[in-house]
């Protein structure tokens, strides 16, 4: 399933890269390398019928090893052609519910990854919190930093960028994706999210691991207590888990103290799956 597809660019509008450089390797063969010894370093937990992850979106250098858990989980997929839902928090413009792109393309030293237009659209057409806001994806990082671990690992795929802000309404939106999930087994959801911010190690550790047991037992009341930069995603894919049925699995918990940062002030990262069973 190891690949990395880039489709012609002719006269296609693109979403430049951000943070390249930054939160990861702007050398192509240098992110390659990365991105393949992260997975490598990974034992495959033999989970069958994933059909979403959560991962974190920091830095490679701090959360790049727990991300590698969570796309670990996907590389067992039968060889498809899949869509993608990438879904994160809108960290510096305001969308006003969900923000889309109608980029053509989006961009990664990697190549170039497809948006799936028509799937765009077929959002803008269902709610009306379904906005498109390119100055939203410009800037963000949260959705860009999964695509090289989606590139490494999919030969063919395409993906639907969708931005939450406090706007969002998760419900609506997880009632609208669980009839795509429902009709469509090519069809995958990634959510970008960090977990708590800038509290002590041992106190973050304990509202990390709190909010994480909430994710993985279902219970979408104690989860929206939780302090996820993603969490409105998060509640829209549990959402979907509990109408679809699907289970979820706690693959790895990490914290940017455990990766060499100040343990004054952490960041959590956590990797989930979610499987169906039937697939």
């Amino acid at each position: 399933m190891l690949g990395i597809h880039q489709p012609a660019t002719g006269g296609a509008k693109i979403r430049a890269p951000a943070v390249a450089g930054v939160f990861y390797p702007e050398d192509r063969q240098k992110l390659e390398e990365t991105v393949r010894h992260l997975l490598a370093s990974v034992r495959a937990r033999g989970l069958t019928g994933v059909r979403a992850v959560i991962a974190p979106h920091a830095g490679y250098r701090y959360s790049g090893g727990v991300a590698a858990h969570s796309f670990k989980a996907l590389s067992n997929l039968p060889e498809e052609r899949y869509t993608v839902y990438l879904m994160g928090p809108a960290h510096y413009v305001p969308v006003y519910g969900v923000g889309l792109s109608r980029a053509h393309l989006f961009e990664t030293p990697l190549g170039n990854v497809p948006v799936a237009r028509a799937r765009v659209e077929q959002l803008l057409a269902l709610h009306e919190q379904y906005q498109t806001v390119e100055a939203a994806h410009k800037p963000e990082h949260c959705l860009e930093v999964e695509l090289p671990f989606l590139q490494i690992l999919f030969s063919d795929f395409q993906i639907v960028p969708m931005l939450f802000d406090q706007a969002a309404d998760p419900v609506a939106a997880a009632q609208d994706l669980s009839e795509i999930m429902r009709a469509d087994a090519r069809s995958l959801i990634v959510v970008s999210s960090d977990l708590s911010h800038y509290h002590p190690y041992e106190r973050a550790v304990q509202l990390d691991q709190r909010f994480l047991n909430a994710v993985v037992n279902g219970d979408i009341q104690a989860a929206r207590a939780g302090e996820a930069c993603g969490l409105l995603p998060i509640l829209c894919l549990m959402e979907i888990a509990r109408a679809l049925g699907w289970t979820a699995h706690l693959l790895e918990y990490r914290n940017s103290g455990d990766a060499g940062g100040s343990r004054k002030e952490v960041v959590g990262y956590g990797a989930v799956a979610f499987t169906a069973e039937h697939y």
